[in-house]
């Protein structure tokens, strides 16, 4: 909030033993012997001013309401506002949009008021004051949360997932998108996708540029979510990205090209899956990690399909069940012949290696393979091109 000072005149009497006879304030000259009386100051300007949002006296107004105001001198004009226990309520002022943006949601239920001062001393004429009072908790509310935690290390292609408890509405998912902010440094391009009516993503539109530090904040307490719903709480994430860790497997070479940030650090044979149960060619991400596991198929699939087997260093990346992992079984046949269910074979000693290096959202892409990878199965956000990326945003 800006803080105006107040211009005043200081008047001082002083004493002068060369010029006893003219002293200044008998108004006397202090050298030019006219006797003339110092100009007054001119009067501060006065800037007619009002509260236009919340209206006087407001009942039931949303938590999450912006104070708006009007104003002839938006460069001199200041807004304040207090609860009913005078603690100043902290925020925003836009004085190009004549708006006050509180920081958090204002209490439930409480009282507050809002001054608008047009003058630097808020001189009579110049100064207007309304009262309104906020709603009280409603019973129904939305859970938010955020699939990442403050200081988490993320791979370069990882988006930032927040999710609700309860559908969001199409016609209120502008607002909600608006109250996520995403502060990257150093800064680079993204932008929200609503993956489903429950879920939204956040993607930059190339990878994330190595060691960037992210910090996203989601302000939605107070702010309706259709249905008479309205968001719980405010949320805020700060992460990193670590190096830039991308494996790249083409089906016609049956082999796995690693780089590091940008170098090739490994060459790796792999076995893909048959053609009765293809790989997904397109681009994923490391989604969860798994150093012991079992996957187990037989209810699924029957016992003439399915199967029951132990696995290491397994990295999922698809929800239907496609993993990188070890396969002792195929080593022998790994960078010539696919024989998988669908997954990514490599070595015991190279499924050891790749799962002690890789982080949650790292990408891979698979290509040349008979079926490709449909969006939605596994985060797949790098799957589309930004162009197709953007059309997800209810922006």
């Amino acid at each position: 909030m800006a803080a105006l000072a107040t211009a005043g005149v200081l008047l001082t009497a002083g004493c002068s033993g060369d010029d006893a006879e003219t002293p200044s304030w008998q108004g006397g000259s202090q050298g030019d012997g006219s006797g003339a009386s110092p100009a007054p100051a001119p009067a501060p300007t006065l800037s007619t001013v009002a509260v236009t949002s919340p209206a006087p006296d407001a009942k039931d107004v949303e938590a999450a309401t912006e104070i708006k105001y009007d104003t002839e001198d938006a460069e001199n004009t200041t807004v304040e506002v207090k609860d009913a226990d005078g603690a100043e309520v902290k925020g925003t002022l836009d004085k190009d949009k004549k708006v006050f943006i509180p920081a958090k949601a204002l209490g439930w239920g409480k009282t507050y008021t809002v001054t608008v001062n047009g003058t630097p001393s808020g001189d009579k004429g110049g100064s207007t004051s309304s009262t309104f009072t906020v709603m009280k908790k409603p019973a129904k509310l939305v859970r938010v949360t955020s699939f990442l935690a403050d200081g988490q290390t993320v791979g370069v292609g990882m988006p930032m997932i927040v999710r609700f408890g309860r559908s969001v509405p199409e016609k209120y998912r502008d607002d909600v998108q608006r109250r996520m902010t995403v502060t990257a440094t150093p800064a680079q391009e993204g932008i929200w996708h609503w993956t489903s009516p429950t879920e939204v993503h956040y993607r930059p539109k190339t990878y994330w540029k190595p060691y960037t530090k992210i910090f996203y904040k989601v302000q939605l307490a107070g702010v309706p979510m259709g249905d008479g719903w309205y968001g719980r709480s405010d949320l805020t994430v700060d992460l990193k990205v670590g190096r830039s860790f991308v494996m790249t497997v083409s089906n016609k070479t049956k082999k796995m090209i690693v780089k590091q940030d940008g170098k090739v650090i490994k060459t790796i044979p792999v076995s893909l899956g048959k053609k009765s149960t293809p790989s997904s060619s397109g681009t994923m991400l490391v989604i969860e990690k798994k150093e012991h596991t079992v996957f187990d198929t037989l209810e699924e699939l029957g016992p003439e399909k399915g199967y029951r087997t132990k696995i290491d260093f397994a990295q999922r990346i698809t929800w239907s069940g496609q993993f990188i992992h070890a396969a002792p079984w195929s080593e022998g046949v790994q960078g010539r012949t696919n024989v998988s269910h669908g997954c990514v074979n490599v070595s015991m000693a190279m499924g050891k290696w790749l799962f002690s290096r890789t982080m949650l959202g790292d990408p891979i892409t698979v290509s040349g393979t008979e079926e490709k990878l449909k969006n939605g199965n596994g985060w797949t956000d790098w799957n589309m091109s930004w162009d197709d990326y953007k059309k997800g945003s209810a922006i």
